[in-house]
């Protein structure tokens, strides 16, 4: 120990414990309870054992009565149709304002910035906003849309099982797009502009110039901006606790919120912890692609 320490006043393995000492912190704060919630997926957990290391070891059978429930397969449906409306929502909208922004015009800068509000605001703020945004009878969103003459009535978005999950996706895509649209300007503006210009002496049209030059430059942006779409998607609560609880019966419940509601809820901890433990299966894939992408990106 003495060898240790004399080592790192002398300037000798300094660079050692700038990483070690880092990378400790993040095991005591991430690693162990990871492994905790490991652990308790296959031991039997209830509220009156949860303080005791003396559980019952059941092994994977909390993970077979996972998906023996009836209400597991329509709660994963809606999560699928969560990530991937969204992702593709924050995507699509996002890489549109980057191109638009991409384009300098005055003022650009601040309105640049206005749309970064939406990201730097807690996700319980966003979701008091969007409940005012979608409440029913005196919404934001129906009064629109009832004077453009798409509806006739007014869509009770939170409280009908039609639209309950669509609510929550609508305001989780509002939540990323500066998020996406940030990323992706950063991506653009690696692009030489001389590309675009040889191209267009040739005769490429926009619709050439973007399928052509912009997708492939941006391959290695577009995985990253994806992957990160996804993990953060994985891991939204706050609107589902703010805007629809997982209602009306389960119709915009997702496995992050279930998982949240089995465990402190319910107090079934063992099924909150097998459903997290799948999740963050789900997380550390998407986890690897964005390093793949990004080891890409610096070698492009």
């Amino acid at each position: 120990m003495k060898t240790m320490f004399s080592s790192l006043r002398d300037g000798r393995g300094f660079d050692v414990g700038l990483v070690a000492f880092p990378m400790g912190f993040l095991f005591l704060l991430s690693g162990l309870p990871l492994l905790y919630n490991v652990v308790m997926s296959v031991q039997e957990v209830d509220m009156f054992s949860l303080g005791s290391f003396a559980r019952p070891f059941v092994g994977l059978k909390n993970y077979a009565t996972l998906f023996s429930q009836p209400e597991t397969w329509p709660i994963l449906k809606n999560t699928a149709i969560f990530v991937v409306a969204s992702i593709a929502g924050q995507f699509l909208i996002g890489f549109g304002l980057a191109l638009f922004f991409w384009n300098e015009f005055p003022g650009a800068s601040w309105l640049r910035g206005l749309f970064l509000v939406s990201w730097v605001m807690p996700g319980l703020v966003v979701g008091a906003i969007w409940n005012w945004i979608l409440s029913g009878d005196f919404g934001v969103l129906n009064y629109v849309l009832r004077s453009v003459g798409i509806i006739s009535g007014n869509i009770f978005w939170r409280s009908d099982p039609n639209f309950a999950l669509w609510a929550v996706i609508i305001a989780n895509i509002w939540l990323g797009i500066s998020f996406n649209m940030i990323l992706l300007s950063v991506g653009l503006s690696s692009i030489p502009k001389d590309l675009y210009e040889a191209a267009e002496l040739d005769g490429a049209g926009a619709w050439a110039r973007f399928r052509t030059i912009t997708l492939p430059m941006m391959r290695a942006t577009i995985g990253a901006v994806v992957s990160l779409g996804l993990i953060f998607t994985l891991q939204q609560f706050d609107l589902f606790a703010a805007i629809t609880s997982g209602g009306p019966n389960n119709a915009s419940n997702v496995a992050q919120y279930w998982a949240w509601d089995l465990s402190f809820r319910q107090y079934d901890f063992a099924q909150g912890a097998t459903i997290s433990v799948i999740m963050i299966v789900f997380v550390m894939i998407a986890s690897v692609i964005y390093v793949r992408s990004t080891r890409q990106e610096v070698r492009g």
